[in-house]
């Protein structure tokens, strides 16, 4: 159980217990499955290094046997045996490295497979209460996580990590080489930590600055119609160019940086080789060592600084992912909604509100303040209020979309915001304000992307009163809509999007602003299909700014800063509602 802020009707804030479902996966489950999945792969990946790194001694261990062995003696088998020797242990050494490089991609795999879905999930909820475009940015990180798993910069640490076995061969051969090695790679590690102290928060700011520009611009991007006929392209421009240099100029300063540093690590690493060639000479010639064991000395210290070399190298890549990993663990902890997983049955009793608070997040006052009623099968209600009372809030709260501070929503006893979404889905239809239609075609949006009865699509079509605008289009159910297909109007939208919310003969009915882009055709055509959701036993609740639709409601309910202050039915309220009071026709909020 975890502490969480509640705030109660009159706006006032206390600590409460989060609720959690048995059964459900939370944040902390899944972050920490997908631990356990990296550190049992990193676990077995670092068994491979250990026996990568001894294969590695194959060639200077060769070298030092032909120049002191077989140079002397002339003996071709020995040399045929080392060699076939040599050969084995170098394919083998190929083989473990490919297994080690499979091992990383399976890791990669495995943390797609796990987060995928529930990182879009928390995407989309984090849209839904905050407005921000995560979704894209999300499965990105994944993704950018996934391609470093499969990179050669994460394997660089774990053959750092078994430098102790070369540093020994060093000492056996020669104290001095061990005690070379040993400087070598103090001096590496500290160009490591030098290049950290230089790049980490230049490239973090750097990457939170290209995040903010790519969603600010991706945001503006969708009124590209504004933007056009109003001529505000220049000055849009300016204010992306004046971001994305922002955002350039930190990237560039730690990419120098982080370049200045590796030029330098690779320099001293050549450096320490020749160093090491050098003193190995000097050893040869005062006989303390043979001339083999001078040039293998020179390969085991390359062999050693090369994984510090790469380290230095590849810090760049290291931080990017760690910053993907912490967004990826703050997206899953702050927005993934714990729901049920158990499939709810089809529901047959009432939808009861029942003192419902909500305050968006991040913010103390309420929008809705300690609401309830409820609404019987079969009855429509109609919402009206002035604008930004909290009309469309509630909405979004009667159809669980939003998760409420305190308080329900409960339809047939179960609580609309815990229900399992896909049984959810098949009970409750939901037209919003902006009425978007999805990649696929005109089918699949009224079937809501699944594999849909053809039947009840073109019952829902003839239900909303869209079939025969249908048939007119070029291909006709089968027509692609979407970004870059064919552009229909909004009030064909409107109407596409109501035979979406009819699908499947849904329970719960919840329409904001369904008339907003309709015709008097369009308008009598949404009050039948209204008309026939009522007479269906579906409960349906409707925001409109138009009056005319509030005559198919039974009950109104007017809502003023988040309370009600008339509830009942429509005749008692409407000859209640005095010329300065509540506006029928105000935009909802």
């Amino acid at each position: 159980m975890n502490d969480t802020r509640q705030i109660d009707a009159n706006g006032k804030s206390h600590v409460g217990k989060k609720a959690t479902t048995p059964g459900v996966p939370t944040p902390q489950t899944l972050i920490f499955k997908a631990r356990r999945v990296f550190l049992a792969g990193l676990l077995y990946a670092v068994l491979l290094s250990f026996c990568i790194s001894l294969l590695q001694l194959t060639v200077p261990l060769y070298m030092l046997q032909v120049h002191d062995r077989v140079l002397n003696s002339r003996s071709t088998d020995t040399l045929l045996m080392l060699t076939v020797l040599a050969v084995g242990a170098l394919l083998v050494y190929g083989i473990l490295e490919f297994i080690r490089a499979l091992s990383f991609q399976a890791m990669g795999s495995a943390l797609v497979r796990r987060l995928n879905l529930p990182i879009l999930t928390a995407a989309v909820q984090a849209s839904v209460d905050q407005g921000l475009p995560k979704a894209t940015q999300s499965l990105r990180d994944l993704t950018e996580l996934r391609t470093f798993l499969t990179s050669s910069a994460v394997s660089a640490p774990l053959d750092a990590a078994w430098s102790p076995i070369f540093l020994a061969v060093l000492f056996l051969l020669h104290p001095v080489f061990g005690i070379i090695g040993v400087v070598g790679v103090i001096i590496l590690v500290c160009c490591g930590v030098v290049t950290d102290l230089l790049t980490r928060s230049l490239l973090k700011d750097a990457n939170q600055a290209n995040i903010e520009a790519i969603s600010k611009i991706g945001a503006t991007l969708r009124h590209a119609e504004a933007i056009e006929a109003m001529g505000m392209l220049p000055a849009l421009a300016r204010r992306w160019r004046g971001l994305q240099m922002n955002a350039l100029d930190l990237l560039d300063l730690g990419g120098t940086r982080s370049r200045a540093m590796a030029s330098i690590a690779r320099t001293l690493r050549f450096i320490i080789q020749v160093a090491t060639l050098g003193a190995g000479t000097l050893l040869a010639m005062e006989q303390a060592i043979s001339p083999g064991a001078m040039i293998a000395t020179s390969i085991i210290v390359g062999r050693l600084l090369m994984p510090f070399d790469h380290v230095v190298e590849t810090w760049r890549q290291w931080v990017n992912a760690v910053g993907n990993w912490k967004r990826i663990q703050a997206l899953l902890a702050q927005n993934l909604a714990v729901r049920q997983t158990m499939p709810t049955p089809r529901p047959h009793g009432d939808l009861i509100i029942d003192k419902l608070v909500y305050a968006a997040p991040g913010v103390e006052m309420p929008i809705i303040k300690g609401i309830s009623f409820s609404l019987s099968p079969g009855e429509v209600l109609g919402i009206v209020g002035p604008s930004a009372a909290g009309k469309s809030t509630l909405a979004r709260l009667m159809i669980g979309i939003v998760k409420p501070t305190s308080g329900g929503v409960f339809l047939d006893g179960n609580n609309v915001y815990l229900w399992e979404r896909g049984s959810f889905g098949e009970i409750a239809g939901y037209l919003p304000q902006s009425v978007a239609l999805l990649e696929g075609t005109i089918q699949d949006n009224i079937a809501r992307m699944g594999d849909g009865d053809p039947h009840r699509v073109l019952e829902a079509a003839r239900l909303a009163d869209v079939h025969e605008m249908i048939g007119r289009l070029p291909l006709g159910y089968d027509t692609p809509v979407g970004d870059g297909k064919l552009t229909l109007s909004g009030g064909q939208r409107q109407r596409i999007g109501l035979a979406r919310c009819l699908y499947n003969r849904p329970r719960l009915i919840v329409l904001d602003e369904p008339n907003a882009n309709l015709d008097a055709v369009g308008e009598r055509a949404l009050m039948r299909a209204i008309e026939q959701a009522r007479d269906d036993g579906a409960i349906v609740v409707m925001i409109a700014h138009r009056p005319t639709i509030m005559q198919v409601a039974d009950k109104l309910l007017v809502l003023e800063n988040g309370r009600i202050t008339q509830f009942g039915p429509r005749t008692d309220v409407v000859s209640s509602i005095t010329p300065t009071g509540p506006r029928m026709g105000a935009t909802a909020s």
